[in-house]
């Protein structure tokens, strides 16, 4: 029995949970999986087929690997199996992923659901003590919002939130919080004496040189699963609610939903575990088998290769260069595929790519140059700008956008920093070689609108340093955050943006809010 949270980690991040997702249902979906072990390794061949699973010599071959990527997407509440037919079945928020809505959007409801007790934490080697009756993701908001505590790192979540945080009381919380003060101040001398006999790892084994591993390993996870929900995020070491979405977090504690019940009945606790956010309950009656024909073997196929697709860029549409690309990937007739990608996912599925557009954003100088061309998809695909990627020239800015729809033009510069504030050369570079040469880089005799910073969040002097070019240069400025630029896309769906409602926006002269875009 573990004595402490747990999630299973075959990936240490969720951002392949829908490609893992694909390639399951393609070979599972439907079919019976205990004891069958020529299925489970035909799993493990799709997922390093796919590049989601590392190739190489298998320590036995009965399939363990894809037992334990099952079990993760069993752990999110995607997939159950059902009591009547042995089968796999897909849930609402498995089905959903499956239908191209926004993964980070139901993976996020799916984390904040996840709960000790569950169907999986009572399962056969997993076994979580009965003693945590908790909702581990949001008691770790819980603690991010709470000014005493303002941060965590992994250490103390590995040794203190993971073995000691057993429900949502007032009473656990607070003691909770005093316990990480206490370590703060104290160190590894605040444990108990007899911490390795209580909080062992599942082997047994204690790593001499790394004791305390099977926990950091732990809360490694739980930090990344954390980061992927966009509300939390790691910068040296510490884990913090992002400034922007600090409402949107207490919104969701505000909330208090109850527990999900019956855990120890697997269909009856998954199903009601993988209500997705846009259904109440799950009423489907699965009781009808589907006959697997040539025709459904091969929506699974497109489905899957369309999914990996969606991961990679934006996705507005279904173009001749989409249904080519899954003709390629899959060998299926152009004419089956156009069908079945225009009847699935006949908006495409802006939603997927953004878990990525999100972690670019962080990333430094890393992966500055696929942040700008991303920003170019983005505002080419989504917004319907002509952009232009201008950065390689040098001594210019990242993005040109041009719109024909409204006589001007516009500057984006890419930021890929937590904090991004402008500082003398950069306020140099704005003013004399963005603005001041524009001619140097864009052919357009059209006005120049605005400029425009985009970065993971912004420093507390944003708006000054904003309003001081603005005062050296007469053009209109602002800088938005990742998330809002997230925000704005998927407001986009429902409500498209004109050129002229983009130019007002981005013309407020500061950092751009949330309430300024919807």
């Amino acid at each position: 029995m573990l004595n402490y949270w747990w999630v299973t980690r075959p990936k240490r991040k969720l951002n392949s949970v829908p490609e893992v997702l694909a390639a399951f249902a393609d070979l599972s979906l439907n079919q019976e999986w205990d004891g069958q072990r020529d299925s489970h390794l035909a799993y493990e061949d799709a997922l390093e087929a796919a590049g989601l699973k590392r190739k190489g010599e298998r320590r036995d071959q009965t399939g363990g690997g894809a037992r334990t990527y099952k079990a993760w997407l069993a752990s999110l509440g995607l997939i159950f199996t059902q009591e009547s037919t042995g089968k796999i079945k897909l849930t609402l928020a498995g089905e959903a992923i499956m239908n191209g809505d926004s993964p980070v959007d139901i993976l996020t409801n799916q984390i904040l659901k996840y709960q000790f007790p569950s169907s999986f934490s009572l399962g056969r080697g997993v076994q979580v003590a009965e003693r945590f009756k908790i909702r581990p993701f949001r008691f770790l908001l819980k603690l991010l919002d709470d000014s005493k505590v303002a941060y965590l790192t992994e250490e103390e979540i590995a040794k203190i939130v993971v073995t000691e945080a057993e429900n949502e009381s007032d009473k656990c919380f607070n003691y909770i919080v005093d316990r990480i003060i206490q370590f703060r101040n104290y160190g590894d001398n605040c444990l108990e004496e007899d911490f390795f006999q209580k909080y062992q790892s599942s082997k047994g084994e204690v790593n001499p040189e790394h004791p305390y591993s099977h926990l950091t390993d732990l809360a490694n996870t739980i930090i990344n699963w954390l980061e992927y929900t966009q509300l939390a995020k790691r910068e040296d070491g510490k884990v913090e609610i992002l400034d922007d979405k600090r409402e949107e977090v207490r919104k969701i504690l505000s909330d208090k939903p109850s527990f999900i019940d019956r855990p120890e009945q697997h269909e009856y606790f998954q199903r009601k575990y993988g209500i997705d956010p846009k259904h109440k309950k799950d009423s489907r009656n699965l009781a009808m088998t589907q006959t697997i024909t040539a025709m459904l073997i091969a929506r699974q196929k497109v489905k899957q290769a369309y999914i990996a697709e969606s991961l990679e860029r934006p996705i507005t549409k279904i173009t001749p260069l989409v249904v080519d690309y899954i003709v390629q990937r899959t060998g299926i007739d152009g004419k089956t595929v156009e069908d079945i990608l225009i009847e699935t996912y006949p908006n495409g599925s802006v939603g997927a790519f953004m878990t990525k557009y999100f972690e670019m954003a962080f990333k430094g100088r890393d992966e500055a140059t696929e942040f700008e061309k991303a920003t170019v998809e983005l505002f080419q695909d989504v917004f319907g700008f002509e952009a232009k990627h201008v950065g390689p020239i040098g001594l210019t800015p990242d993005v040109l956008l041009l719109s024909d729809e409204n006589g001007y033009q516009a500057i984006l510069d890419n930021k890929a920093y937590h904090k991004y504030t402008i500082n003398n050369d950069h306020y140099n570079r704005m003013v004399h070689n963005y603005i001041g040469n524009i001619g140097n880089y864009s052919k357009s005799d059209n006005p120049l609108a605005f400029f425009l910073y985009i970065a993971g969040g912004f420093g507390s002097n944003i708006d000054k340093q904003l309003r001081n070019i603005v005062d050296a240069t007469d053009v209109n400025g602002s800088a938005i955050s990742v998330s809002n630029v997230i925000k704005m896309v998927e407001q986009h769906r429902e409500k498209p943006y004109t050129h002229q409602r983009i130019k007002d926006i981005f013309s407020v002269n500061r950092q751009v809010l949330m309430q300024d875009i919807i």
